[in-house]
């Protein structure tokens, strides 16, 4: 089984206990600036949001969007999002693969992915990209979230393969241990990604958490 699809499997199995790690003390002050940051910059935009899991940040940009479709390959994630109470006149959740986005009627003027670079394999960022960026009109506003590696805080990385890609073990609340594919990428990185595709790229790292935002060419 490739590493995709043992962490489709493994997101199914964890959809019930996804949003605990929302609740870590020492990540709430990052947190918070996420979310005001994400409601702030999608106001009024019409978002397409890739890997929304269990719709911790849909639920969110939902307070100011004009209207946002989030997109995950896991009808067990996608069950816990459609539970939230949420404004389903401008809220709609589809299944979608990442790497095989559809064509949809419409292109969108913002695109949200929020914990979901670090899953992707470094070898597939341009071909997601080239994807992603499709569904989207030229000077989208593009916004990613994800994990910065913390001592103490973080799940230790447990390997690191001939790619460059590193892995950590997780265990679920049944003890089953499963093997996630989880990338702290470096500020070059990031920017090197969206080399050529982007205007006004915008890297931060807070302590817990990064954020890379740009506007499509």
């Amino acid at each position: 089984m490739s590493i995709e699809s043992s962490m489709v499997s493994y997101y199914a199995e964890r959809a019930q206990e996804y949003e605990r790690i929302y609740h870590k003390l020492e990540r709430q002050d990052d947190l918070r600036r996420l979310r005001e940051f994400v409601e702030r910059t999608f106001a009024d935009a019409h978002v397409f949001e890739v890997a929304c899991g269990t719709g911790y940040w849909t639920e969110i940009v939902a307070h100011t969007v004009a209207s946002v479709v989030a997109t995950d390959i896991n009808e067990e994630v996608l069950a816990v999002a459609r539970s939230k109470t949420m404004d389903t006149g401008k809220v709609e959740f589809r299944r979608e693969d990442a790497y095989k986005l559809p064509v949809l009627p419409r292109r969108f003027d913002a695109g949200l992915a929020a914990f979901w670079w670090s899953h992707i394999p470094q070898v597939r960022i341009p071909g997601f990209l080239a994807g992603f960026h499709r569904v989207l009109v030229p000077g989208a506003q593009v916004v990613f979230i994800d994990n910065v590696y913390v001592e103490g805080s973080s799940t230790p990385v447990s390997r690191t393969d001939a790619h460059g890609d590193t892995y950590q073990t997780r265990r679920l609340d049944d003890g089953s241990k499963h093997e996630v594919l989880k990338n702290f990428p470096t500020e070059h990185a990031l920017r090197a990604a969206v080399d050529g595709l982007a205007t006004d790229a915008q890297v931060e790292f807070l302590k817990y958490y990064w954020v890379l935002s740009y506007c499509l060419l």
